[in-house]
C-alpha cells in the first residue's frame, strides 16, 4: 500500500533556536487512515530544549490512529469551502483534487500561534534521484536588492544552492542564489543534512516553479523545485526520524 509521510518539526524559540523533527504522520493513498508517532528527535528535543509532549498526543510511546486528519495538522490546511481555496491551491501549483497531505507537504503548515512546521519525507527512486518542492525560506531577512531580484524571478528560471558557513545558530544551512549571484533566501533546514551527501555538487539543480505576486506573504512567494542524486544514501533515516513505536 502506498503511504504518504510527513514529519512534524518543532523549534525551541526561547533559547537555542534549534529545530527538531519530533513526530511522523503517515496516511494511506486515499487519506482515509492516519497514523501519528513520536520520533527520536522528540527525545533529543526533551534533553536539549525541554520540549514537552503535545497536549493532543500525551503519550510518547503510543501509536495514534484515526480515520480523520488529526486536528494539529488539519488546522494548518485551508478549508475547501472557502472562496479563495482554488487560489490557495494554485499558489502551491497543486491540482484542484489535492489532498491535505499534498497541501501540507508544500505549504509547511507554519502558523504564527506556535513553533511547529511540517515537511515531507524525502524519497528517492531506484537510481538514487530525488525531487522535492518547497517555498523559499527567509524572505524577510534578505536585503532590499535581493527583494527586488525576487520580483524579477521568472517561472523555470535556474537557481543555485550553496552551503552557508556563517549561520549564527550553528546549524547546517543552504543559501539559494540566482545565476547572477543574488542571495535570495534559504532552502528548508530539513533538506540540509541530505544535500551535503549528494554524489557531486553538479548533481543538484533548482528551478523556480512559481512566483506568487504580492500581497502573498514572504514565506509563500517563491515555489522552488530541487532535484538531485543521493546514490546509496537513504534520506531521513537517522535516529531523529525513527518512530519511537514500530
Amino acid at each position: 500500500m502506498v503511504t504518504k509521510t510527513l514529519f512534524l518539526a518543532w523549534q525551541d524559540s526561547t533559547e537555542t533556536r534549534l529545530w527538531f523533527p519530533v513526530g511522523r504522520l503517515d496516511a494511506d493513498s486515499d487519506c482515509t487512515s492516519y497514523r501519528f508517532r513520536y520520533t527520536g528527535g522528540m527525545l533529543r528535543a526533551q534533553e536539549e530544549a525541554r520540549f514537552q509532549p503535545i497536549i493532543s498526543f500525551p503519550d510518547l510511546h503510543k501509536d495514534y490512529r484515526s480515520s480523520r486528519l488529526f486536528a494539529l495538522f488539519n488546522n494548518r490546511v485551508m478549508w475547501a469551502s472557502r472562496p479563495d481555496f482554488p487560489a490557495y491551491l494554485q499558489s502551491m501549483d497543486l491540482p484542484q483534487d489535492a489532498d491535505p497531505m499534498d497541501m501540507l507537504a508544500v505549504s509547511g503548515g507554519s502558523r504564527i500561534t506556535d513553533s511547529y512546521e511540517v515537511f515531507p519525507q524525502l524519497a528517492k527512486d531506484p537510481n538514487g534521484s530525488f525531487t522535492c518542492r518547497f517555498f523559499l525560506h527567509g524572505g524577510r531577512r534578505i536585503n532590499c536588492s535581493a527583494q527586488e531580484r525576487i520580483n524579477r524571478l521568472e517561472q523555470g528560471e535556474s537557481l543555485h544552492a550553496a552551503t552557508e558557513l556563517t549561520n549564527p545558530v550553528g546549524e547546517l544551512a543552504f543559501q539559494i542564489q540566482t545565476i547572477d549571484y543574488y542571495m535570495i533566501g534559504w532552502a528548508p533546514r530539513y533538506l540540509a543534512p541530505d544535500l551535503v551527501e549528494v554524489e557531486a555538487p553538479g548533481s543538484i539543480s533548482l528551478k523556480v516553479v512559481r512566483v506568487n505576486p504580492m500581497p502573498a506573504p514572504s514565506e509563500q512567494r517563491v515555489l522552488i523545485e530541487i532535484t538531485g542524486k543521493l546514490g546509496e544514501r537513504e534520506p531521513m533515516t537517522g535516529p531523529d526520524f525513527q518512530p519511537l513505536v514500530e
